[in-house]
């Protein structure tokens, strides 16, 4: 982990500034807020008209990818926290840019719960199924963070071809 953790910062991180947490679930914390802020900024950004683009007939739309951030967000955070998911299927339901942008900060929101809680090591270090798999309640979360942060990179893909600049690349 110490070898490749350097190289994970130095590619999603590279340019922003963080204030010093002191923590381990402080750090997982301000770089899920990091995400999440710039996933809700390119998703408040790019105009709805180019909701439905798609860069390849075989890729989900913009707002097919916000929709797939947000119910990623639901079934994960709900898994690591113990919280009933939430019925909503963003990606199949929503289509205009003020319905997607409200159930993606609602994802969001019912996520910083979870993250809220990481602080309790005794929590964090819990044993919870997921995908057919055993993880930690904090490692489910580090999965979503990961999970996020790579669709994020989707998203700036998508701005970059339509002449946006993504969030994470303004000044």
């Amino acid at each position: 982990m110490k070898i490749w953790m350097p190289a994970v910062f130095a590619v999603c991180c590279a340019g922003t500034s963080f204030a010093q947490s002191g923590s381990v679930s402080g750090d997982l914390t301000a770089f899920f807020n990091q995400v999440k802020n710039n996933v809700v900024r390119a998703a408040e950004k790019m105009p709805e008209e180019h909701y439905g683009f798609r860069p390849a007939p075989e890729v989900k739309t913009f707002g097919g990818m916000l929709g797939h951030i947000a119910d990623a967000n639901f079934s994960i955070c709900a898994n690591a926290s113990g919280t009933p998911r939430p019925a909503v299927q963003v990606e199949k339901t929503k289509t205009a840019k003020a319905d997607i942008v409200a159930a993606l900060k609602e994802a969001f929101a019912f996520c910083d719960a979870a993250y809220g809680r990481l602080s309790d090591p005794a929590w964090s270090a819990e044993t919870i199924k997921l995908y057919g798999g055993q993880r930690t309640r904090a490692g489910a979360l580090i999965l979503n963070y990961g999970h996020t942060f790579e669709h994020y990179g989707n998203l700036v893909t998508y701005m970059r071809m339509k002449g946006l600049v993504p969030p994470s690349s303004e000044r």
